[in-house]
């Protein structure tokens, strides 16, 4: 085993975490697997924010902040999945390019 984490370590792990929500938000075509890309994106930040609070100082700032981020991760999935059920009932289809024809 080595030694500790250092901040490094964290911040990694959020762009690892960052990249593959990215590519889920870019490559996917479904609906609910573009939301859960924006899920990771939002849980990279909060690593983010969590390992910065930790290694600086250990205020409550970070911790915070990720409190927020995570309402708003809730919020967004609340009415990402009603906008998806909506479109789903108009087309019977979750594909994002369907729903392009909405705008006729």
């Amino acid at each position: 085993m080595t030694g500790p984490l250092t901040l490094g370590d964290f911040l990694a792990l959020g762009l690892i975490v960052f990249l593959l929500g990215l590519y889920c938000v870019l490559a996917r075509r479904n609906a609910i697997g573009i939301l859960i890309g924006v899920e990771l994106i939002l849980n990279a930040a909060n690593i983010n924010y969590l390992a910065f609070a930790f290694f600086g100082g250990g205020r409550y700032d970070g911790q915070v902040f990720a409190i927020f981020v995570i309402m708003l991760a809730a919020a967004e999935a609340v009415i990402g999945l009603a906008i998806i059920l909506a479109i789903y009932r108009q087309l019977r289809t979750i594909d994002v390019g369907a729903a392009a024809t909405l705008r006729n």
